[in-house]
């Protein structure tokens, strides 16, 4: 709503909501003081309703939020208040974010401890928070990195052709062999898998592409 004022100022918008708030009606004056009232409540709203329409999308962390939101130009403390309500009234919630996130995962792209758990700090999920789910998933899933890892070569395995996965369990030295095993050592790496558990998901990745290979 326009608001338009005696004097030469000009005119300002704020939220219909906002003028509820103030209990402001058409020909009211507005002093000084109703007028910081008024712009405070609108600049309130303004901040809600930003956040609302991006949790609308998809469930976000209290990080993200955060960071959207000064994207668009709002004050951090404004911005901390909205979040503390929203978060009070369960619209916030990084436990639930970080566990739909981590099966998520092992659904579709399986991956480590230590991969999960760097994916989920740059969602802003606190370490602490980061390993309790995880576990927490894990045991639920009852699975484990290195359930994981033979469930990741499965599908690096089913997506290679003839020629790598020849390479990849021939029995004789070679350049090319060589070549296979680094690339997929390095794929796991990158997925968060340790050494030990890297060298039983390549054994099962040479063990399924024998199978293949004969097949």
């Amino acid at each position: 709503m326009l608001i338009h004022l005696d004097d030469d100022s000009e005119p300002f918008e704020v939220m219909l909501e906002a003028l509820e708030r103030s209990r402001l009606g058409v020909g009211d004056s507005l002093t000084g003081p109703d007028r910081h009232a008024l712009l405070n409540h609108d600049a309130d709203i303004r901040v809600r309703d930003a956040a609302l329409n991006l949790l609308s999308y998809r469930a976000r962390t209290r990080a993200e939020l955060r960071k959207r939101l000064r994207q668009k130009g709002f004050h951090p403390t404004r911005i901390d208040l909205c979040l503390d309500r929203l978060e009070d009234r369960g619209l916030i919630d990084d436990a639930s974010v970080a566990a739909a996130f981590v099966r998520d995962r092992l659904r579709h792209r399986p991956k480590g401890r230590s991969a999960l758990t760097a994916e989920l700090r740059t969602k802003g999920i606190a370490q602490d928070l980061a390993h309790q789910t995880i576990d927490g998933v894990f045991d639920s899933e009852r699975t484990s990195d290195h359930d994981l890892a033979r469930a990741a070569v499965e599908k690096w395995v089913a997506r290679q052709n003839p020629a790598v996965l020849e390479a990849l369990i021939d029995d004789e030295w070679s350049d090319e062999r060589q070549k296979a095993r680094r690339r997929l050592t390095s794929w796991l790496a990158r997925r968060g898998f340790g050494g030990g558990i890297r060298s039983d998901a390549v054994d099962h990745a040479i063990h399924l592409a024998t199978d293949r290979v004969g097949g």
